[in-house]
């Protein structure tokens, strides 16, 4: 299994029915192909749709239905569009539970950098910086490593998102939570040690005396 797959159906367990929840760019939109079978959660797309499915089979593709990335989505029964006004007033307002973004570094404060590499041509911030703020829960789907060096870092040298610190961090690796005021150890992959997590990280890890394997079963695409 793909290290963005293992990603995905792992964050797919972490929500509930009833949801509102947001998939940001990348490794989140594959999180909705996930969702176990017989729960109704709504997905918001900030670019105003309530509503969207699992992404389109090749061929079935609605020009007119994206996600903020502009990327082809599917639309439930019972979906609904707006502005972008109506759009961010639910984000702002904090009507959103659980938002789903991509992440560049996550410091061991549970700080997320996601917006900018300084140097490189950017059209801007998008919505991170306001689902950050105003989610009532902040998930962060990224691979463990860039280029062999690590994501989760002791301080971000990025630009930071939000000053808001993010709940809980899942990669190919791991999931790591930050509920508690420090970046602690949760679960570990399938076949993957701890040791090989704490290699793959440059921030301090508290880490529990049992730590189990992360559950990617029954959430079928």
């Amino acid at each position: 299994m793909d290290a963005q797959t293992v990603i995905a159906r792992r964050i797919a367990r972490e929500l509930g029915a009833g949801m509102l929840v947001n998939l940001g760019i990348g490794i989140p939109t594959q999180v909705a192909n996930y969702v176990p079978g017989g729960i109704r959660i709504y997905f918001q797309s900030e670019n105003g749709l309530i509503g969207t499915g699992p992404i389109p089979e090749e061929g079935m593709e609605q020009p007119y239905l994206t996600d903020a990335a502009g990327q082809s989505v599917s639309a439930l029964p019972g979906a609904c569009t707006f502005d972008s006004a109506m759009s961010f007033g639910l984000i702002r307002g904090g009507h959103l539970d659980v938002t789903v973004l991509g992440g560049l570094q996550v410091d061991e404060q549970g700080h997320l950098a996601n917006w900018m590499i300084p140097g490189k041509m950017v059209p801007g911030m998008g919505g991170a910086m306001d689902l950050v703020t105003g989610a009532r829960r902040v998930i962060v789907a990224m691979q463990h490593t860039a280029k062999g060096k690590p994501k989760i870092v002791r301080q971000c040298t990025l630009p930071l998102t939000s000053a808001r610190r993010i709940d809980l961090v899942v990669t190919e690796l791991a999931v790591i939570s930050f509920e508690s005021g420090a970046a602690t150890l949760l679960e570990t992959a399938p076949g993957v040690g701890v040791q090989e997590v704490l290699a793959a990280t440059e921030a301090s890890l508290v880490v529990p005396e049992q730590v189990p394997q992360m559950n990617i079963e029954g959430a079928t695409s």
